[in-house]
């Protein structure tokens, strides 16, 4: 006897999983007030309000003055007492005696326009007094109370000149009506509170990076130096070694340069009496061996020139200059000649040299990194190409500026300005 068949079961529907919300970063917009206090409206209701008051006080002062003037102008010329005719106005013209009533008559309202006149041009005059005080005031209130409402402008504008990239600590923090002024405020200080975490990430990169990239090169500088110094290496190996040395040496010019051109590019905070004398002769005593060995004669001419800066980073500059100007020199009876100075308001540090003709259209280029005369890349044993970069950026950090311009005869007159 077959078995009874069982109904088929009918698979439980798939239960619909509700979709996530998504999240939205961007904060909700609040809804506009309808009568939000913008500085439109401020300004509206202040420069409307004291057009009211100016003109309310013009009114009443021309009112009295008019007063006054129609009061003259219809004051009696005369009068009579005791059947005798005395004048009293400016009128003398009047006949006092015995005359035609015409002629009295003609007389008088000749007399009543000259008077009418008069209080009329008083009355001109008056009031033309009145205007210019009046604008006078209108001006110097206009001045104070515009300075009042623009107040937040003048503060958002020092706090943005006082923010440098090494210190992004400081806010506005405006308080006052929700305005435009007071939006544009925080907008600022947004921004300001970005650009802090930028940098601190870009000096950790910075630091980080100085780390990670010295160690190994200064690993294989100690790993090659070992290998030199062993008596039993084959002569190749010792090419080969002294090959990899000068390598690695200009490696590790090219990542202090690049180091140095990042920090180099933040304004100077913390700064002390240098004097550009001293750091000139620190680097033409650094630059004497080099010099020597490539003929070129050092002069230097240093008067005293103190700025407020970065001891190291005004050394490096100089040194950057002067190692330029002996490498890029002439083979034969070159010279370097280095001075400095005091200017109105700044110091001065000028290194001028010998050397091939530079066209002036190339001065521009030299300042870019790894641009030099007539290459644009780093394929040359006189540097990293980063030297006059990196004295840009330092000059820029100090305030200062650095400037070119071709010798006559070849060479170049490198100039350095620093206020004081």
């Amino acid at each position: 006897m077959p078995a009874p068949s069982s109904s088929p079961t009918t698979p439980p529907a798939p239960q619909t999983v509700p979709p996530k919300p998504t999240w939205d970063p961007k904060p909700a917009a609040r809804p506009m007030p309808l009568l939000r206090p913008t500085i439109r409206i401020r300004l509206t209701l202040l420069y409307g309000g004291m057009f009211l008051i100016a003109g309310v006080i013009l009114l009443w002062i021309i009112y009295m003055l008019a007063a006054q003037a129609i009061r003259q102008g219809t004051e009696a010329q005369f009068h009579v007492e005791a059947g005798r005719l005395s004048l009293t106005g400016l009128c003398p013209e009047l006949p006092t005696g015995p005359t035609n009533p015409d002629a009295f008559n003609k007389a008088y309202v000749h007399c009543l326009a000259v008077q009418r006149e008069t209080a009329l041009n008083v009355l001109l005059k008056r009031s033309l007094f009145a205007l210019v005080g009046l604008a006078v005031l209108a001006f110097a209130f206009g001045y104070l109370l515009a300075g009042r409402v623009l107040a937040p402008l003048g503060r958002i504008t020092r706090t943005a000149r006082g923010v440098v990239s090494s210190d992004l600590t400081q806010r506005i923090h405006l308080t006052g009506p929700d305005d435009e002024l007071k939006e544009l405020a925080d907008t600022f200080d947004d921004m300001l509170e970005r650009l802090e975490r930028s940098f601190d990430a870009q000096r950790r990169f910075v630091s980080n990076a100085s780390h990670e990239l010295r160690t190994p090169l200064a690993i294989t500088r100690t790993l090659l130096e070992v290998q030199l110094a062993d008596p039993n290496a084959s002569p190749d190996m010792q090419q080969l070694g002294k090959n990899l040395l000068v390598t690695n040496t200009r490696s590790e010019q090219l990542v202090e340069g690049l180091l140095l051109l990042a920090r180099s590019d933040n304004e100077i905070v913390d700064r002390k009496p240098v004097d550009l004398a001293e750091a000139a002769t620190q680097a033409l005593e650094q630059t004497r061996n080099e010099a020597d060995a490539k003929g070129v004669e050092l002069r230097a001419a240093l008067g005293e020139a103190v700025v407020q800066g970065n001891g190291v980073l005004l050394e490096r500059i100089a040194l950057n200059l002067v190692q330029n100007a002996v490498r890029y020199n002439v083979a034969e009876a070159g010279w370097v000649e280095v001075t400095t100075g005091l200017e109105p308001g700044s110091a001065v540090l000028t290194v001028t040299n010998t050397g091939p003709v530079v066209p002036a259209y190339e001065i521009d280029n030299l300042f870019e990194p790894f641009r030099r005369l007539g290459t644009e890349r780093t394929g040359s044993d006189k540097g990293a190409g980063l030297g006059l970069s990196i004295a840009k950026s330092v000059a820029r950090a100090h305030g200062g500026t650095i400037s070119a311009v071709p010798r006559e005869g070849g060479g170049l007159v490198m100039r350095v300005v620093i206020p004081v």
